[in-house]
């Protein structure tokens, strides 16, 4: 992977991915199919990880409510973007809960159903490393084969590799899950999407780097970088306003994405760097809620570092 590749951000980002392979600009539309998730339903507990809010990562999803099928909701997404010139594709992204959780022929239908749309590029699905069992993974195998021109991708929410940090969090299940889940689905030519927090209690950057560095070895695909959000609702909350959790700063929270950066593989694809934390919703950090002003900051550090993807790696 080169720089010219990147389209000018010193990162191979999902844009430049987009526009390298499928010549424009992809925009996400956010899904709600309905479903639970092990951590909420009783399965594994009721109360969900420590910092996810009652709406299961899906708050800015469509609402089912008022749009109840994928195609109804499809439709409402695509009409907020209509004011944008460029790119006329879309990303269906599976976002609320646990989207590989339900019952198979409900998950063949909203799968096929979004990708039947023709203006969708192809469809994003999060779940959990122990939510794909064999009769899942055929179905994946078998969407991917029907509809050969559009892409199947999933996310996987790791958080940490760290046990000490996933039990705190409430995660649900051991880092060996994840691994074999990973190769699983790379032998069945699916690319995975690893989400990462950053900022999560008692880690430092040693730690977060090991779960880099652990995912380079894994060869991810994509990865999405997150900031660790206090969400009101959450028991997250309730350790903060104990004062039992300081939130990163933003120059703190700068430093270590540019740390992870450097030590990513440069054939990664960076999903996200900063993340949206609903206004009605955030307690901490406030300064979060300008994305822009966060990746405007972040893109000047690393031009005034002459910093890069991969950069430490290369030095190895």
């Amino acid at each position: 992977m080169t720089l010219e590749n990147w389209q000018g951000r010193p990162y191979y980002s999902l844009d430049a991915y987009c526009k390298n392979t499928y010549g424009e600009k992809l925009y996400k539309i956010a899904l709600n199919a309905g479903l639970s998730c092990p951590n909420r339903d009783g399965t594994l507990g009721i109360g969900g990880c420590i910092f996810c809010s009652a709406g299961g990562s899906g708050d800015f999803a469509v609402n089912m409510n008022e749009y109840p099928s994928i195609a109804d909701q499809i439709a409402a997404g695509k009409a907020l973007f209509r004011h944008k010139r460029t790119g006329q594709r879309y990303i269906a992204y599976f976002q609320a809960y646990t989207n590989t959780y339900g019952p198979l022929p409900y998950l063949q239908k909203i799968y096929e159903e979004a990708l039947s749309e023709p203006s969708v590029a192809g469809i994003s699905i999060a779940t959990r490393p122990d939510c794909i069992p064999d009769d899942i993974m055929t179905l994946l195998v078998n969407i991917k084969a029907k509809f050969p021109d559009k892409f199947v991708w999933i996310e996987l929410g790791l958080q940490t590799i760290h046990e000490e940090t996933a039990l705190f969090i409430r995660r649900g299940y051991s880092l060996d899950i994840f691994d074999n889940c990973v190769m699983r689905l790379r032998h069945a030519g699916i690319p995975v999407v690893a989400h990462v927090i950053l900022g999560l209690p008692g880690e430092t950057k040693e730690h977060v780097l090991s779960t880099i560095s652990h995912l380079n070895a894994l060869g991810i695909w994509g990865i999405k970088l997150q900031l660790l959000h206090i969400l009101k609702g959450t028991d997250m909350a309730s350790v903060y306003v104990a004062g039992a959790y300081a939130p990163l700063t933003k120059d703190a929270y700068l430093d270590l994405v540019i740390d992870c950066l450097e030590h990513l593989s440069p054939q990664t694809v960076i999903h996200r760097l900063t993340g949206d934390g609903p206004k009605d919703l955030l307690l901490a950090p406030l300064w979060s809620l300008n994305k822009r002003d966060v990746l405007n900051s972040l893109h000047r550090r690393m031009k005034e570092r002459g910093s890069r993807q991969g950069r430490q790696i290369s030095k190895q």
